[in-house]
């Protein structure tokens, strides 16, 4: 009877060591699962998580500076006066003097008219020969008429100093017309080349460069001679 309760006994304290064992390890298992959790917020409800922070975007402050747009007339008709120099074959070189009309057809093309006048001197023969003059004093009266079609092939603009910019363009001419000259009319030839500058939107100043071809049998041979002609003029927009 005393070794039976003894067995009885010792049954029931490794059934408690058993069921100790077994809670320890359940406990083990829910603490590794709360481990594995994020901790929970300690902030209060009502209080928002702070914001992750972002690069700081930097205004630049750069000085606006004033720009003033060159204004270009809006009209196509130029009309002017020139004077320069006239170089005529055999006859020296002479002062000039005309008017010139320009109709712009576009921004690139234009039509020029130009009337200019001169007086041819003496030829080298005049001047050995003595009292010899080949032409008289109407005879040697230069003019001219021309049409030319003119082209802007390097528009652009010229700089006086840091603030004053005036719009500029190289130009090309080619035309035909007439020469009056030592009693006779010519069928004349005339190509150049040319300058311009806008001081405003009105005014413009040109520096051109021509040359006047045309046949002549003054001096008993029949040549064609070259005319060269160079020139300052100013014109007017209409």
């Amino acid at each position: 009877m005393e070794s039976g309760f003894r067995l009885l006994l010792l049954s029931g304290t490794l059934g408690m060591l058993l069921v100790c064992s077994g809670c320890a390890s359940v406990r083990g298992w829910f603490d590794r699962d709360a481990a594995s959790r994020p901790a929970e917020s300690t902030l209060p409800a009502d209080q928002d998580l702070p914001e992750s922070s972002s690069p700081r975007v930097i205004e630049p402050e750069v000085e606006r500076r004033k720009v003033k747009v060159p204004k270009i007339d809006t009209e196509n008709v130029e009309l002017g006066a020139w004077f320069g120099a006239l170089s005529i074959e055999d006859f020296g070189t002479n002062p000039v003097y005309g008017v010139k009309a320009a109709y712009h057809v576009t921004e690139d093309f234009f039509l020029q008219a130009d009337v200019g006048r001169s007086t041819a001197g003496r030829t080298s023969f005049e001047t050995l020969a003595g009292n010899v003059q080949l032409l008289s004093g109407d005879q040697r009266r230069f003019q001219y008429y021309s049409l030319s079609l003119g082209y802007n092939f390097l528009p652009g603009e010229v700089f006086l100093g840091r603030n004053v910019a005036m719009n500029s363009s190289f130009y090309l001419l080619g035309g035909i017309g007439s020469t009056k000259f030592a009693g006779d009319d010519k069928f004349t030839v005339n190509f150049g080349a040319g300058y311009r500058v806008l001081p405003t939107d009105w005014l413009t100043i040109h520096v051109d460069v021509q040359d006047r071809v045309f046949d002549s049998d003054l001096l008993g041979k029949k040549k064609l001679t070259s005319n060269l002609e160079a020139r300052i003029g100013v014109t007017v927009f209409f």
